[in-house]
């Protein structure tokens, strides 16, 4: 006969002649334990605390529970952590875990002015609300909002935190442009239907320096792919070069970049290009010689076959100059694929096999670190009503990323997570069952004994440990 089920125990399909029953009383327990290693990344960066310096909190201060401060790293660990929701923090706001690494001195919540509050350390998601929602002209005398986020500050220092990423100035960097797109089921400020993705969405402008994010700007999708490169560009490039004058600074991106102002821009400030070029009869036409080698060589060896052609080239109107274009004459099983690129970078320096194979089509690498932002940490939760707000809902999802980036940076080069993406970090790393208790002197974080890569985990904490804290 099964025995029911009660509010305090359950009972499961046994395991053989053994009942298998389950209960709620394992104490305080956290399935995010392994969030304490982005916590040791924050203190020796200070990622998120100089975040929280770029608000300006008009509240009164005699009546501040949760401060700027608390809110952003609140915000941003459970993010990190695989909550994407305002929603989820009503629950979270009961876990002493993610208190702790919001530095919360009283983690239990026990001294909370307010009876409903006692035991919720945490900011509930109203209170988070405010923070995302406040308007641009908020004061002292606001009702509810009055906590303002400044963007200038925020795009300067994910530039500033890519700078302090290197020990010394680079001889040269790399910075790849794209863009993509972020649906929105809603009616949301700045939506449009795009007929290339065949819905309504947002169009924003990724800048990234090999894994490093330089910039996340959301934009309206009704305008060309390119639209706003230069500006980002301009404030970029003059604050790497403020920090790192002599640098050689390289722009790599798709056709979709392949615009005059932007060659244009990068021929007067000393930036270099590799752009892919959208081909039309004029460039195929150049190309036929080297195309029908191509159909020759497949039709021997019946395997892909590329010749390459380093030319001079110029638009009928578009362009000021004429451009070196290297083009790759393809011939596949399904017949001619010519490609086209247009380059800054000299033939002695580089040629134009190497240019196109192992410079140009590097750049493919940057549309994983957009799925990062995206998929694992929620880049496209783009559903208030106004553009600044969800502007302000990709930052947060920005220096997520560039949080768990430099937990990947400082202390899992050379491990088998070297190269993991931001959600198998997560799911190996900061997802740990661990139980939590708190006494006057000590917070107790007991691990689970059963968790597989507790070695790993050691190792990176003593990795962690070995870099001084940021004063």
């Amino acid at each position: 006969m099964s025995t029911e089920c009660t509010a305090e125990q359950l009972e499961f399909h046994g395991l053989g002649r053994r009942d298998v029953i389950g209960a709620f009383n394992g104490g305080r327990i956290s399935s995010d334990a392994g969030g304490l290693l982005l916590r040791e990344v924050e203190k020796r960066t200070h990622v998120l605390k100089r975040l929280a310096g770029c608000f300006c909190d008009h509240r009164n201060p005699e009546l501040i529970e949760h401060s700027v401060e608390s809110l952003v790293k609140q915000r941003i660990y459970a993010m990190a952590l695989g909550y994407e929701d305002l929603n989820d923090h009503d629950t979270l706001r009961h876990d002493e875990l993610l208190a702790l690494l919001s530095d919360k001195r009283d983690p239990s919540g026990a001294n909370r002015l307010r009876k409903q509050d006692k035991g919720k350390a945490l900011a509930g998601k109203s209170t988070l609300n405010r923070l995302e929602l406040t308007p641009q002209g908020a004061n002292q005398k606001s009702r509810y909002k009055k906590i303002v986020a400044n963007p200038t500050e925020m795009d300067a220092l994910l530039v500033q935190l890519f700078l302090e990423s290197y020990s010394s100035p680079p001889q040269e960097i790399v910075i790849d442009a794209d863009a993509t797109d972020d649906a929105v089921h809603g009616h949301q400020e700045g939506r449009f239907f795009h007929g290339y993705y065949g819905h309504y969405c947002y169009l924003p402008l990724y800048l990234f320096c090999g894994e490093q994010l330089l910039c996340a700007r959301l934009r309206r999708a009704d305008q060309d792919a390119a639209a706003g490169t230069v500006e980002e560009l301009s404030r970029i490039v003059g604050q790497i070069r403020a920090a790192w004058p002599q640098v050689r600074i390289i722009l790599r991106g798709d056709s979709g970049f392949c615009r005059e102002e932007i060659m244009a821009w990068c021929e007067g400030n000393q930036v270099g290009y590799v752009l892919g070029l959208a081909k039309n009869s004029r460039l195929n036409k150049a190309l036929e010689a080297e195309m029908r080698q191509a159909k020759e060589r497949y039709e021997t060896t019946q395997k892909p076959a590329r010749v390459f052609k380093d030319f001079r080239y110029q638009t009928l109107e578009s362009w000021s100059c004429e451009r070196r274009v290297v083009g790759k004459a393809e011939y596949l099983a399904k017949g001619e694929n010519p490609r086209f690129i247009v380059s800054s970078v000299s033939r002695e320096e580089q040629e134009g096999r190497r240019l196109y194979e192992d410079f140009y089509c590097a750049r493919g690498d940057m549309e994983n670190r957009i799925k990062e932002q995206q998929l694992d940490l929620f880049a496209d939760r783009t559903s208030t009503q106004e553009m600044r707000s969800n502007q302000l809902r990709l930052y947060f999802s920005s220096f997520a990323y560039v949080l768990v980036q430099a937990l990947r940076r400082l202390a899992l080069e050379g491990t088998e997570l070297a190269k993991a993406q931001c959600g198998t970090i997560r799911l190996k790393l900061f997802k740990i069952g661990a139980q939590v208790r708190v006494s006057v002197r000590k917070v107790w974080v007991c691990f689970s004994e059963s968790y597989p890569y507790a070695e790993l985990f050691q190792a990176i904490v003593a990795k962690l440990q070995q870099i001084p804290l940021r004063s």
